[in-house]
Parts: structure tokens; sequence; C-alpha cells
């Protein structure tokens, strides 16, 4: 089914806001279900891009996009160190009560970029979509704990749910980013790809999957498949 405009900008917005409304009234039983969640997700946004996005990236050869795809995962160990991980389930505790700046600068900045390609793109908005959800109930939690006024906290975490809607906005509006968008898709597998595996790896215990894990991952590269 293709998603049309504006419905996956409201699509992607709403998503970032779930996650923080699921946070907000599961405080006490998130650590379990945000860990389900993040393999779910994970395991999604991994078959995505491995079913969906790299086909399509490497339709188009001289774009290079294999040059591309390492430029994105370089680019996300960069952001996470400012990010602290926080993009795949590590949790962070302001010291000072504020909120952190670089730590949501950085989740902006990726939640900016990956969302410059979803124009016509249904995988990638399904994907984004449920990255968006875990991160939005861990940014709730850390925003939650600083001192800052509650229209402070709203107003951090509508900024971060705009931020992937935002990206696709201007790259609708920008036409010269058109001639780029193959090497902008392929940057932005890159970042996905970290992403994922860097879940699926850090969010076993001891880094070993039990029967629950291997059965939600093959459940979201299942559904990745299918889109």
């Amino acid at each position: 089914m293709h998603i049309s405009f504006p419905f996956y900008l409201i699509l992607t917005f709403l998503s970032a806001l779930s996650g923080m409304t699921i946070a907000y009234f599961v405080k006490s039983k998130l650590h379990k279900g945000l860990k389900m969640i993040l393999s779910f997700s994970g395991s999604f946004l991994l078959g995505v891009c491995i079913f969906h996005l790299l086909p399509e990236v490497f339709k188009n050869p001289k774009s290079e996009p294999g040059l591309w795809i390492v430029c994105g995962l370089i680019f996300q160990i960069l952001l996470e160190f400012l990010s602290q991980g926080v993009e795949h389930g590590h949790s962070y505790n302001s010291k000072n009560h504020k909120i952190p700046g670089l730590v949501f600068f950085s989740l902006c900045i990726h939640s900016f970029v990956e969302g410059i390609p979803m124009e016509e793109n249904n995988p990638l908005i399904w994907g984004i979509f449920l990255h968006k959800i875990p991160i939005g109930m861990i940014l709730f939690v850390m925003i939650n704990k600083t001192h800052e006024s509650n229209i402070v906290k709203v107003f951090f975490l509508l900024i971060f749910a705009l931020m992937s809607p935002l990206g696709s906005y201007l790259n609708s509006y920008f036409d010269f980013l058109s001639e780029w968008q193959n090497a902008i898709t392929a940057f932005v597998v890159g970042i996905l790809l970290h992403i994922s595996t860097t879940i699926l790896y850090e969010n076993n215990q001891g880094h070993s999957f039990n029967i629950t894990k291997i059965l939600i991952t093959l459940f979201g590269l299942g559904c990745a498949y299918i889109i």
C-alpha cells in the first residue's frame, strides 16, 4: 500500500509521540517491554535494509552506494559519541538534572537525516515508524527525570518528534536534492545498518539469544520482507 504525502509525515510524527505516551503510562514495566520492542524494531530495520533498501541503492552503482553506506556507518558512530547510544536503547541520566544538549542534538540530527529519503519509500517509512517508538520511550524517560518545567519538557519532545517529518519535507521542497537521492538513501542505509545490528547485538544478556528474542527477531525480519 502506497503511503501518500503528507500522511507519512504525520505517521512518523505520531510514532515518536506514541513511544513517549507508552513510557508515560507504563513506567514500572518499561524496561522489559522496551527490550522486546527494541528487538522487533532492530530486526525490522535490518530486514528493511537487506530486502528493500540495499537492492534499491545498488540499482545505480554509478552513485557509489557502497561508499555512501560506509559514510553513513561512520557518521552514526560519530553521533554516538554525543548521544552515548540512546538510539539503540542505552539509558542516560543527567547529573545536573538538565536536558543534555549534546545528546538531544545528536538524536535530532539522526532523526532528521534518516527522514530525508522517506518520500516514495514505503519500507523506509515503516522502518522509521517502528524505530521512533522505542527512541520516543527512552527520550521521554531521559527528559522526564530532569528538573525542567513541563512546558520545556513538552517543547523538547515535540521538537524531536518533528525531526524526521522535517527532513522529508525539506527533501521534497528542494528539487536539487533529487539528484543526490540514491546517495542520500545509501547514507541512511549505513546509519540504519549500524543501529539495527547494534540493537540486536547489545539487547541480549551476555550477547546471547534466548528463544523469545529469536522468535521476535524472525518475526521482525518476516514483517520487513512482506511489506
